[in-house]
């Protein structure tokens, strides 16, 4: 099953994007990521796929993904929206060129939530360069 890669414009870090998604849940309990195009792969995103941030340059977020539907933006063009999950999982981090829109990401390329037990306290706090730069 593939997954969608996606960039975090104006995200500085995992954290961030955790506020965000915080403040975005209070008034409507369901979190859309808006995008321009609809998978044709959807059938497959949906048995299991999950929404991979891109941010500042690696991925190093992911929030699964729950339903993809057509969405209308605010000033009424049509687009289609991945409904997620709220929860935002840490990622190892996987450095990525840079890309418009979203991209499909095969699973064996995708990268592996950080597992916390096998970590320094603190790790997913660390700006991405010094924590991609260990590994």
């Amino acid at each position: 099953m593939p997954h969608i890669a996606k960039l975090a414009v104006s995200v500085r870090d995992i954290d961030h994007i955790r506020t965000i998604e915080a403040e975005r849940i209070l008034p409507n309990p369901t979190l859309r990521r808006r995008a321009g195009n609809s998978p044709r792969r959807g059938v497959e995103i949906l048995a299991g796929g999950s929404l991979y941030w891109v941010i500042s340059g690696p991925m190093l977020a992911r929030q699964r993904i729950l339903d993809i539907v057509e969405d209308r933006r605010d000033d009424n063009t049509p687009c289609t929206s991945f409904l997620v999950a709220p929860e935002v999982a840490p990622l190892v981090g996987r450095a990525t060129r840079p890309f418009q829109g979203w991209r499909y990401l095969p699973p064996e390329v995708a990268p592996a939530d950080l597992d916390t037990g096998q970590t320094i306290p603190g790790e997913d706090k660390l700006p991405p360069a010094m924590r991609r730069e260990p590994r």
